[in-house]
């Protein structure tokens, strides 16, 4: 059986690259759609020095999104592919 992630599990999380291990921030917020409900991006703080080399697309407050597409895997860090967040 699937085990499931509350949305409130993912906040406080830090954000790791699978390849390389690196640092990108903390998860801070969720941006998704209300009518569907589905989970778009994860929304940065305290974004790192390699967050910051990507050049992601920010939100209208200036914080970092990364495509929840790009998750791999929850534990305790949220762990990412690189390729999918740039």
């Amino acid at each position: 059986m699937e085990e499931r992630i509350r949305s409130r599990d993912l906040m406080g999380k830090i954000l790791v690259s699978e390849e390389s291990g690196k640092k990108f921030g903390v998860v801070g917020d969720l941006d998704y759609i209300v009518e569907s409900g589905e989970l778009v991006n994860l929304v940065l703080v305290q974004p790192t020095k390699h967050t910051n080399e990507l050049n992601l697309q920010e939100d209208d407050k200036g914080r970092v999104l990364v495509p929840f597409s790009a998750v791999k895997s929850v534990g305790d860090f949220v762990i990412v592919t690189e390729k999918d967040i740039i």
